[in-house]
Parts: structure tokens; sequence; C-alpha cells
């Protein structure tokens, strides 16, 4: 394009179209606010054919989302031209969550076109910040599994690591979090009510998925059988691409996100005869797969369907991967050289069955061949402790929906059991290896498929991977010595600091200069200004600040009005029992307590933040919430308490929320119990931010423990090791809450109805689980937790100390960025290089 048609004001991306792609570079835009604002009107007329006149505010940010995209699209086809070219191997992430949330920030900020658009809008009388807040949250993931793959994405392209991340394209994603008389509600999330700018929908790029059917073997010309799976069904999946484009723009990575479809979409026969819903039917069971995220599986047929769309996005992916392989090269047999495939959790392990298939069925390599090359290319990331979080199924399901995939398991599991028997292990050791568990039911260990099919297994922490090797995997890890690696988790800079706290990090770059933009080890530059007065000043009015930010989301959102100069004591994640949110509850009712006891002393003024969401069929963590919401209107309500404590639960948590919560936190609140909770990316989000933790050495937080110094971080409770040796001793929950009167006193008054007076056995299931068993030690702990807590109180009163130590968990906080993490994958992984 040249000056002269910009000036002109004739200025479309489409009438490009024609442009030799050799041309197309980044430097063919220019990012400065007169052509911004001609790309604007021309994207709002052409593609979402508006008159500025008559242009609403959805409008103005669909036609400057376009804008945004065609200068990453010229990125993304320069990127991928050259990795054809330099023919460099490519890493696949496969993961049934994405928790992108919102991207246009993101991308204006990576490409330095904020300031530029901003002032383009203004002239055209648009408020970018009003616009911005419109772009739905795609809530395409649950927690920090989502989140931690959205973070690898843009930090792979950050770091120049070729990838495409490969997932499911859901209708509604996660559910919608209402809360309705203190209890959670699930409704549908709309994020696509105005369909989706960011992607290209790849027609050409679907594949067709079986189900069912049976399986012939026929015998070849030299007595090799041949095995041929014939599906009852099949489905079509249609690729949608999303560009992910990296720090400073350099390069641009894929997100490939899978949609199903019917083959029939509908069955005119039975439609003509009458019968409108039956002739639907056929499209309705094919369209369920790609509909919501994480469907209830307390029942047969969400069983069923939760496995449906782990098969569905998995052979997809490996169907694409391999036809991408055979355009450039022609041969399969450099697969593993230029292939890297990452198991993201074991959502989708049955990669490992589905290469096999299709190497072995389809192009008729010989077993070992197969799986020398499967081995080579597949690795695995585990993110659970907890052995009823590593996903079985049963064995019929498995051979009624994927019968040929039953028969590579049973093969695989032979060999794997022939290897184990001639190293002479025991049967105790056979039997916890075996891809088949044999207690109750006979079902299919998708955590031990993962790992027998990778070359490489990763935690996520270096206690996580370390308690891998003695816990889920201890036998594993015994015959495969070499397979387990640690790969601590991190985030990227640019969203959790950069575009979260724009405030801080302008402070970050007066103070320090622009380095730790690009490496955020330089954060460390900032050590020394942790010591001076000036500094810490305006480090605390930035805080606060952003805590003035969040008590306006708070009465937004929840109608409470709380006091942006106390404390905001935060514990933002899903809500899960080892997670321990009921510790936090607990030990805030005792709180309430205090202060109405002793009324006169000088209590610090807490603002406690909750927020997640509970799986919709978790009982137990829906009832913690309701706990919460109830702790809430009693205390929030109380004269007596005088506005020294509040309560509040920020309903449907997500990315954009997160966004506002890291940043005017105070106190982060990471208390899993010790040696449950794989890594967190919270706590770093949190840290580097400024606020302290307060936590057990669990997951990441050992490393950080590590990093910013054990003055700087509270510690409290039993270690992994102890927990373990209470549990081998014997937990008697009853003995420690009789000896724990504060405890006892707040069991007894929500078992009373202090904090339900409508119904007060609502929480006997919690109050009963408590004093009979308290699996996660919340009991064992609470002592613990109170006492850092009172710690924490003083602390907050010697303001200079806190922001000393809030100053020094940023400046620390550098090495958990996703970068390095990913710089270590693909080096002891991968065998990528990264710029």
């Amino acid at each position: 394009m040249t000056e002269h048609t910009i000036a002109a004001g004739a200025y479309a991306p489409e009438a490009n179209a024609n442009a030799h792609l050799e041309d197309l570079t980044p430097e063919g835009r220019v990012n400065d606010p007169v052509h911004l604002k001609t790309e604007i009107l021309a994207k709002l007329a052409y593609s979402v054919g508006k008159d500025p006149i008559s242009a609403n505010s959805n409008d103005w940010l669909t036609a400057t989302i376009l804008v945004v995209r065609d200068h990453i699209v010229d990125r993304w086809m320069a990127t991928t031209r050259d990795n054809y070219r330099a023919e460099k191997k490519r890493v696949y992430y496969l993961s049934l969550e994405f928790l992108i949330g919102r991207l246009m920030r993101d991308a204006m900020n990576n490409l330095d076109l904020t300031s530029g658009i901003k002032e383009a809008l203004a002239e055209l009388n648009v408020d970018i910040d009003f616009i911005r807040e419109l772009e739905p949250d795609a809530a395409l993931g649950n927690g920090g599994l989502g989140r931690l793959a959205a973070c690898f994405m843009e930090s792979m392209a950050t770091v120049g690591v070729p990838a495409y991340g490969y997932g499911i394209r859901y209708d509604h994603g996660l559910f919608r979090q209402a809360i309705e008389d203190g209890a959670q509600m699930e409704y549908p999330e709309e994020w696509l009510s105005f369909g989706n700018p960011w992607e290209f929908q790849r027609k050409e790029s679907s594949y067709s998925i079986g189900f069912g059917g049976t399986v012939e073997v026929t015998k070849d010309w030299d007595g090799a059988t041949t095995s041929t799976w014939k599906p009852a069904e099949n489905v079509m999946a249609i690729a949608y691409d999303t560009p992910v484009v990296g720090w400073r723009g350099e390069k641009v990575n894929t997100l490939r996100l899978w949609r199903a479809r019917s083959t029939v979409p509908i069955k005119l026969d039975l439609f003509n005869s009458g019968d409108h819903l039956g002739a639907l039917s056929e499209s309705n069971r094919a369209e369920s797969i790609s509909r919501v995220l994480y469907p209830a599986d307390s029942s047969s047929s969400g069983q069923e369907l939760r496995l449906r769309q782990e098969f569905f996005f998995t052979s997809a992916s490996v169907q694409d991967i391999l036809r991408r392989h055979l355009q450039q090269y022609n041969t399969l047999d450099n697969l593993a050289d230029k292939v890297s495939m990452q198991l993201n959790d074991t959502h989708p392990a049955l990669a490992v069955a589905e290469l096999m298939r299709v190497l072995v069925d389809h192009h008729n390599m010989k077993w070992d061949e197969a799986w020398a090359i499967t081995n080579g290319v597949i690795s695995y990331t585990n993110h659970t402790l907890l052995p009823e979080a590593l996903e079985t199924w049963p064995v019929n399901l498995i051979e009624r929906m994927l019968p040929r995939h039953m028969q590579i398991i049973y093969a695989i599991n032979a060999r794997l059991l022939e290897h184990v028997k001639a190293a002479g292990m025991d049967d105790g050791t056979i039997s916890a290896v075996s891809l088949i568990g044999e207690q109750g039911s006979r079902h299919v260990r998708m955590g031990n498929l993962a790992f027998v099919g990778a070359h490489k297994v990763n935690g996520v922490a270096g206690l996580h991977s370390y308690l891998m090797k003695q816990t889920v995997f201890k036998e594993l890890h015994s015959v495969f010595p070499d397979r387990i690696t640690n790969k601590t988790n991190g985030v990227t800079p640019r969203r959790w600091l950069m575009e979260a706290n724009p405030a801080l990090t302008a402070l970050l770059r007066e103070t320090i200069g622009d380095g730790f933009m690009d490496d955020t080890e330089k954060l460390k530059d900032l050590i020394p200004f942790a010591q001076d007065p000036v500094f810490r000043a305006k480090f605390a009015e930035v805080k606060q600040s952003n805590k003035a930010r969040l008590a306006q989301l708070i009465h937004d959102r929840v109608g409470v009005k709380v006091d942006p100069t106390a404390m905001f004591d935060v514990q933002v994640k899903r809500i899960h029992e080892y997670k321990r949110q009921l510790l936090n509850i607990l030990e805030t009712i005792a709180l309430y307590n205090e202060i109405r006891a002793n009324p006169h002393k000088n209590w610090v003024p807490r603002v406690k933040v909750f927020a997640g969401k509970a799986a919709a069929s978790y009982w137990q963590a829906k009832s913690i919430i309701h706990l919460i919401n109830d702790v809430g209107s009693v205390v929030n309500n109380d004269p007596s308490v005088r506005d020294l404590l509040k309560v509040v639960f920020i309903p449907n948590y997500n990315v954009s929320a997160a966004e506002i919560i890291m940043p005017g936190a105070d106190l982060s609140e990471q208390i899993s119990t010790a040696g449950l909770e794989a890594s967190g990316t919270g706590n770093m989000k949190f840290g580097l931010n400024g606020a302290l933790t307060i936590g057990t050495l669990d997951g990441a937080n050992v490393e950080m423990l590590e990093h910013v110094g054990a003055a700087n971080i509270k510690i409290f409770g039993m270690t992994a090791q102890e927990v373990e040796a209470l549990r081998i001793k014997g937990y008697s929950s009853r003995e420690v809450i009789e000896a724990t009167p504060a405890l006892k006193e707040v069991l007894e008054g929500i078992a009373g109805g202090t904090f339900s007076p409508n119904d007060q056995h609502r929480y006997q299931g919690l109050v009963d689980m408590m004093w009979n068993s308290d699996h996660f030690l919340v009991a064992a702990d609470f002592q613990a937790y109170w006492n850092a807590q009172r710690e924490m109180d003083v602390l907050w009163h010697n303001q200079d100390a806190w922001q000393t130590q809030a100053i020094l968990n940023t400046a620390n906080m550098g090495w958990f960025s996703s970068d390095r993490t990913i710089r270590e994958y693909a080096e002891e992984i991968w065998n990528v290089p990264t710029n």
C-alpha cells in the first residue's frame, strides 16, 4: 500500500487481497493514529457494514479488533513462511482448556498499538476503555491448567518456538456462575453471542472422527494381519484458528480449536414426515461434543460425553499434525525429529493410542517402529497428585466407543508388563504400572497410558515432581527412572504485570528502566529501592489505586462497600477441598467471634475476598461457597463489627476479574494441604503485583520461598512429609477440635444455624466431615493458620515493613515467567531452539 492510498482514505486491507505474499511484511503497516483511524473506519464500513453515525459500541469494538487482527496476520504469515522454509520443528500443545480471556488489550500491547489506537478512537469519539470492557471473556477453561496453557501459547510465540495449540471451540465454555440466595447457580456462558472476530474458520481443515463400530482383521499375502476400524458413527471436526502474537510482535503462533458438526445436518425425510425433533437428533448429538466444557460426569451419559470430547479433539489434532507433516516432508520417518506433541494433563492421553492406530493401520508401519515414533513425539505434563483426579475410564465404555483403541491399549499394556516381568519386578509393581486397573470394575488408567507413551513426563513445581516419584507414579518411575523431569510453571508478565497493572509498570520503568519488559529477571534491579522511603510511598500509592479499582468491582458485583485502606486478604481459585477455602472461612468466623468478644483491641481492618467456581456436581465445594456467602451476609450487616471485617464472594471469576483482583490484593492465600497442590500460578501473579503470601509449603510456594526469601513470605502448617507421617500414624480430627476451643466454637456456631437461621442443618454435612474425617487436615492446620494471620496483623501495623516486603516480592518474581518455563521445555523436552 502507498502513502497516497492511505491519505486518500481508500485504505482497506481487503484491497490488498491479491498482493504478493512476499511483499506482505510486518513493516507494511504504520502504527500512527492517523493511519490507524483510517483502518478502523475502513473496517467499520467494509467488514462491519456500518456508517460511523449509526455504529454502536459493539460495532466499534469489532472494527478495532479487525484492525489489530490485520496487524497480527501480517506477522502470522511471515512467521509461518519462515517456519516452513527453515523446516523448523513444531510443538503441538494439546489441552482441553485454553483460558485465554479477552484478547484485544493483550494483542495491542504486544504489537505496541495501544497508544496509537487509543488516540485514533478518541478522535472518533470512541472510549477505548469502554469498548474494551465489552469484549467477552473466552471462558474456554476452568482454572490454572487452562490459564497456564494460554500463558504458554503467548510465551512460545515470544521466545520463538513454532507452535500450535489444539483444543475445543466450546459454544458456551465453562458455565457462567451466579450466586442466588448464597448458592452457586450455573448458566450458559454466551461468549459467542456477537461472533468472534479474532478467529478464522478453516473449512478445508476438517476431519472425520469415528465412534463405536467394529474392527475387521484381514490377512495380507505375507501372513501379516491388518486391522481396519469401521466406526458406526462419524462426526466432523471443523478448525477455527486464532493467531497468538508474542511480545514485540516478532512471532505469531496458532491456536486451533475444533468445533463438532454432524455429517448429516438434518434428516429431511424425517423432517418432511413431521418428526422435526427426530430430524435433528443426529446433528444435536454431534454438536453436543463442543457445546460445553466439562459436562457433569456423574451419570453414564455424562461420562460418555466427556470421553467423546477428549477423543474428538485428540483425533482431529493427530490427523491435522500428520497431514501437515506429510504435506511438507512426504514421509513419516522423520516425525519425531520435526514434531513434538505435549499432552497437557490426561485429557489428550488417547493421543498415544490414536497415533499408534494411524501409524500402524493407515500407514502400515510395524509396531516397534510406530511405537518408537510415538514415544519420541509425545511428552506429558502431570497436574495432580490426587489419585482420584488421574482420569480413568471403564474398559467397557472404551471398548464400545473406541474398539480399535482398546485393542491397542491392551497391546501396549501386554508389552509393558512383559518388560516389567523380565526386569524382575514384583507383583505389586506389575499391578501398579498396568494400564488396566482391576480394583472394582476394570478401567483404563489414563495417567499410566500417558506416562508410558511419552518420552518425558514433567511435574509443574519442584515438590510436585519429587512427589510424583514417591506417590502416584512411584512404580512407573522405578521402571523408567529417567522419564520424570520438572518444569516449574510460570505466568506471562505481559498480561499479569504490564496489562493488569499499568500503574506499577510505569513506576518500574521510571525507576529501573525498560529492561525487565524483555527479561523479567531484571526486576531484581528493584531490590535496593525497597529501602527507599520515597519509592515505598510511590509503590504504596499504586497499590492503593489498584485497591480502589478492586473495591469498585466488589461493589458492582456484590453490592458491598469496602474500605480500600483495609487489608485486602484474597483467595481466588477453583473451589476444591484440597485448596482449603474452608480453612480460610473457618478462621474468618473465628476472627469475627474475637472481634465481637474484644471490640476495643487494635484490630486490623480486613476485607476477605473469595472467588472461584465449583464443579457443577461437586456438592462439598458448592456447600463451601454457600457458607462463605452466608458468613458474609451476617458479618457485613453486624454493626458491632464496625466495618473491621468484610467477607465478599465475587461471582463468575474469570481472567478479566483476575486482572483487577491480582493487582489489588495485599495478602495472597495459598493454603492447600501440603503435598496436594501441583504448582499454582495465582501465587505467582499475586507476588508479581506486590502481594505478600500466606501459605503452606506446597506447590510452587516452595520455589517462591527460595526466591523471595523466608523473611518475605509467611509459611505455616505441616509439610508434605509431616502430612504423610500423620496419615500413617492415624489422625483424629475430633481430638484436635476438642483441643482447639476457637475452632470448636466456630463449628458449633455453624451447626447451630448462626449463619443459616432459616435452615439450621444446611451445613451438617460439612460439620460432620470436620469432626469425623477431615481428610484435608483443616483442623490440624487451623491453629498454625490463626497464628500466622495474627503475625500478618502485626506486620500490617508497620506499613514501612509491609511495603518493603511487598516490593521485594515484586523484585524477586522474575524467575516465575512462563518465558523461562517454555525455554526449559524447549531445551530439555522438545529439543527446539529459542531466541
